[in-house]
């Protein structure tokens, strides 16, 4: 069931609003999905302080979750600009650049995340993601990054996936595999639903991309960016398929 925003703290915030009250009545439209209420809190924020790098960032990712990619890379790139410490770890511009077709920016930008974790195999596989739709399937494989130990399930075999050595069905039963707390099976099974589709639309097959990822927008609801990019790129592939 979705959370919903206070009245009283929407009333609130019309008379002496600030822009921590501001952020944190968006942040709560976010956590409640409610995007249409939670934007326009986050554009009165920044108008009040324009150099709020957290104000920015806030917008920044409530527009890309609306699919406005453009918007979203003008407001990771400001909040950048505002706290430059934020560079290497904005994992969330890189995701925005893809979606921009801006591939070589969203390739530097996966590969300058390794200084801060060089075990995440998400990183590499959107970084592979870049440099497939640019060069090719056959370069990007061969210019993966290396990834050290990264405990989710099943990571590992996502990671291998996108290298050729295993198969989607491999990646799905490692999801499926062993114990484990429901919230934590359906993490697990969102995330192989996704990278499968991934995989899928890398290799040409737009069919089952677009089956894995509806899979993962529509049954497995984690609560984390990661699913709200789950529903963008499922929107973007349906549009392409009713042109």
């Amino acid at each position: 069931m979705h959370l919903v925003i206070s009245g009283l703290l929407i009333a609130g915030l019309q008379q002496g609003e600030g822009v921590e009250d501001l952020l944190k009545a968006a942040e709560a439209a976010l956590k409640a999905k409610q995007l249409d209420k939670a934007l326009p809190l986050a554009v009165k924020a920044v108008k009040l302080e324009p150099r709020s790098a957290a104000a920015v960032q806030l917008r920044g990712v409530i527009h890309f979750k609306l699919g406005h990619i453009s918007e979203s890379i003008g407001d990771f790139d400001k909040a950048i600009e505002l706290d430059p410490r934020r560079k290497a770890g904005h994992w969330q511009r890189g995701i925005s650049y893809y979606y921009a077709g801006r591939f070589d920016e969203g390739r530097r930008q996966f590969e300058g995340y390794q200084s801060v974790d060089a075990n995440d195999v998400e990183n590499a596989v959107w970084r592979y993601l870049c440099m497939a739709r640019k060069d090719g399937v056959t370069k990007a494989r061969a210019g993966m990054l290396k990834i050290g130990k990264d405990p989710r399930v099943p990571m590992k075999e996502i990671y291998q996936l996108f290298l050729g050595r295993v198969k989607p069905a491999d990646v799905l039963a490692a999801a499926k595999a062993g114990d484990g707390a429901p919230d934590e099976r359906k993490e697990r099974l969102f995330y192989a639903h996704l990278y499968i589709g991934l995989y899928f639309e890398t290799e040409g097959d737009t069919k089952k991309a677009l089956e894995h990822i509806t899979i993962a927008a529509d049954d497995f609801p984690i609560g984390h960016y990661m699913w709200d990019v789950a529903h963008v790129h499922r929107d973007l592939l349906r549009k392409q398929q009713t042109k």
